[in-house]
Protein backbone atom coordinates (compact mmCIF):
# COMPACT_ATOMS: atom_id res chain seq x y z
CA UNK A 1 0.00 0.00 0.00
CA UNK A 2 2.93 2.34 0.68
CA UNK A 3 4.12 1.92 -2.94
CA UNK A 4 0.71 3.02 -4.23
CA UNK A 5 0.78 6.15 -2.08
CA UNK A 6 4.33 6.97 -3.12
CA UNK A 7 3.44 6.39 -6.78
CA UNK A 8 0.34 8.56 -6.44
CA UNK A 9 2.32 11.35 -4.82
CA UNK A 10 4.93 11.15 -7.56
CA UNK A 11 2.21 11.36 -10.23
CA UNK A 12 0.62 14.39 -8.56
CA UNK A 13 4.02 16.10 -8.28
CA UNK A 14 4.78 15.38 -11.95
CA UNK A 15 1.40 16.75 -13.06
CA UNK A 16 1.84 19.87 -10.95
CA UNK A 17 5.32 20.45 -12.40
CA UNK A 18 3.95 19.97 -15.92
CA UNK A 19 1.20 22.50 -15.27
CA UNK A 20 3.76 25.05 -14.07
CA UNK A 21 5.94 24.46 -17.13
CA UNK A 22 3.00 24.70 -19.52
CA UNK A 23 1.64 27.85 -17.88
CA UNK A 24 5.13 29.34 -18.10
CA UNK A 25 5.01 28.90 -21.88
CA UNK A 26 1.88 30.96 -22.32
CA UNK A 27 2.32 34.57 -23.27
CA UNK A 28 0.86 37.20 -21.00
CA UNK A 29 -1.21 39.61 -23.04
CA UNK A 30 -2.10 43.15 -22.05
CA UNK A 31 -5.31 43.97 -23.96
CA UNK A 32 -4.46 47.69 -23.84
CA UNK A 33 -1.41 46.97 -26.01
CA UNK A 34 -3.36 45.11 -28.72
CA UNK A 35 -4.68 48.04 -30.79
CA UNK A 36 -2.62 48.63 -33.89
CA UNK A 37 -2.01 47.43 -37.43
CA UNK A 38 -0.83 43.86 -38.07
CA UNK A 39 0.33 42.73 -41.51
CA UNK A 40 1.62 39.71 -43.38
CA UNK A 41 3.86 41.09 -46.14
CA UNK A 42 3.91 37.80 -48.08
CA UNK A 43 0.10 37.61 -48.48
CA UNK A 44 -0.81 41.29 -48.23
CA UNK A 45 -3.21 40.43 -45.40
CA UNK A 46 -3.77 43.14 -42.80
CA UNK A 47 -5.88 43.69 -39.71
CA UNK A 48 -6.44 46.91 -37.81
CA UNK A 49 -7.52 46.58 -34.18
CA UNK A 50 -8.74 50.04 -33.22
CA UNK A 51 -8.71 51.25 -29.62
CA UNK A 52 -12.48 51.92 -29.82
CA UNK A 53 -13.15 48.16 -30.12
CA UNK A 54 -13.69 48.06 -33.88
CA UNK A 55 -11.56 46.22 -36.42
CA UNK A 56 -11.11 45.96 -40.17
CA UNK A 57 -9.45 43.08 -41.98
CA UNK A 58 -8.14 43.17 -45.55
CA UNK A 59 -7.18 40.29 -47.88
CA UNK A 60 -7.74 37.52 -45.30
CA UNK A 61 -8.14 33.94 -46.59
CA UNK A 62 -10.46 31.78 -44.47
CA UNK A 63 -12.02 28.32 -44.57
CA UNK A 64 -15.31 29.97 -45.58
CA UNK A 65 -13.67 31.71 -48.52
CA UNK A 66 -10.44 30.46 -50.09
CA UNK A 67 -10.16 33.76 -51.96
CA UNK A 68 -9.00 36.67 -49.79
CA UNK A 69 -11.86 38.70 -48.31
CA UNK A 70 -12.29 41.97 -46.45
CA UNK A 71 -14.46 42.16 -43.34
CA UNK A 72 -14.97 44.33 -40.29
CA UNK A 73 -16.80 44.51 -36.99
CA UNK A 74 -16.14 44.63 -33.26
CA UNK A 75 -13.27 43.01 -31.35
CA UNK A 76 -13.04 41.94 -27.72
CA UNK A 77 -10.15 40.41 -25.75
CA UNK A 78 -11.07 37.14 -24.02
CA UNK A 79 -8.93 36.22 -21.01
CA UNK A 80 -9.55 32.48 -21.08
CA UNK A 81 -8.92 30.42 -17.96
CA UNK A 82 -9.20 27.10 -19.80
CA UNK A 83 -7.23 27.75 -23.01
CA UNK A 84 -5.15 30.41 -24.73
CA UNK A 85 -6.30 34.01 -24.46
CA UNK A 86 -7.72 35.28 -27.73
CA UNK A 87 -9.33 38.20 -29.49
CA UNK A 88 -12.90 37.50 -30.57
CA UNK A 89 -13.73 39.25 -33.84
CA UNK A 90 -17.51 39.73 -34.19
CA UNK A 91 -17.95 40.08 -37.93
CA UNK A 92 -20.54 42.49 -39.32
CA UNK A 93 -23.42 40.94 -41.31
CA UNK A 94 -22.29 39.32 -44.53
CA UNK A 95 -18.59 39.94 -43.99
CA UNK A 96 -17.72 36.24 -43.98
CA UNK A 97 -20.90 34.65 -45.26
CA UNK A 98 -22.40 32.48 -42.53
CA UNK A 99 -19.50 33.00 -40.10
CA UNK A 100 -20.43 35.48 -37.37
CA UNK A 101 -17.12 35.47 -35.52
CA UNK A 102 -13.47 34.50 -35.72
CA UNK A 103 -10.77 34.05 -33.09
CA UNK A 104 -7.42 35.76 -33.37
CA UNK A 105 -4.63 34.59 -31.04
CA UNK A 106 -1.98 37.01 -29.78
CA UNK A 107 1.47 35.44 -29.77
CA UNK A 108 3.73 37.73 -27.84
CA UNK A 109 3.60 41.49 -28.13
CA UNK A 110 4.13 41.78 -31.87
CA UNK A 111 2.19 39.02 -33.63
CA UNK A 112 -1.35 37.68 -33.90
CA UNK A 113 -2.41 34.41 -35.51
CA UNK A 114 -5.51 32.99 -37.15
CA UNK A 115 -6.05 29.28 -36.47
CA UNK A 116 -8.83 28.16 -38.81
CA UNK A 117 -8.02 24.54 -37.88
CA UNK A 118 -7.97 24.51 -34.05
CA UNK A 119 -5.68 21.47 -34.00
CA UNK A 120 -3.32 22.70 -36.70
CA UNK A 121 -0.60 25.29 -37.00
CA UNK A 122 -1.49 28.95 -37.54
CA UNK A 123 -3.26 29.57 -40.85
CA UNK A 124 -2.01 33.13 -41.00
CA UNK A 125 0.51 35.08 -38.89
CA UNK A 126 0.38 38.86 -38.86
CA UNK A 127 3.12 41.07 -37.39
CA UNK A 128 2.57 44.47 -35.81
CA UNK A 129 3.57 47.34 -38.06
CA UNK A 130 5.56 50.11 -36.41
CA UNK A 131 3.63 53.35 -36.02
CA UNK A 132 4.77 56.04 -38.48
Amino acid sequence: MTNKRTGGRWLIAALAASAVLISGCTVSVNPDELPGVYRNDATGSEILLDSDGTFSATDISTDESPDPVDFSGQWEFVDSETSSDFVHLSVDDGGLGSTAGVQLYPNGRTTVEFHFDPDGPPSLVLTRVAAP
